[in-house]
């Protein structure tokens, strides 16, 4: 009985101690001197910090959303303005595709098995 007593007041003691792990800001400001932040460390918000609102949802969009045919006729334009800039600065143009690159030949009949013993 007393075995266990000791026990519960134990865990209640380490329990609490744990707790106050967790939020250590008014135990800290209560330390003695020698227990304190050094001389050199930032001090503290005077505010908490505040976390940013995740299940709040933005507001509806003020314009409607682009159609096909605007999209297409953005890019058009887009890609009109990249050639004359390209044009501008005396780039070639990139339109030759990578030449691809064939397998390697191998003299093996079994490159890609196990080898077997004649």
């Amino acid at each position: 009985m007393a075995r266990a007593l000791k026990r519960s007041i134990l865990a209640i003691l380490s329990l609490a101690t744990a707790l106050t792990g967790c939020a250590p800001g008014p135990v800290i400001d209560s330390l003695p001197s020698s227990m304190a932040p050094p001389a050199g460390a930032p001090a503290r918000p005077a505010a908490a910090y505040e976390y940013p609102a995740v299940h709040d949802m933005p507001p509806l969009r003020p314009a409607p959303i682009m159609s096909e045919e605007q999209q297409l006729k953005l890019e058009k334009e887009l890609t009109l303005v990249r050639a004359r800039q390209e044009a501008a600065e005396g780039t070639p143009k990139n339109t030759a595709q990578p030449p691809k690159m064939k397998p390697a030949a191998t003299d093996d009949a079994q490159a890609g098995g196990a080898k077997t013993n004649p």
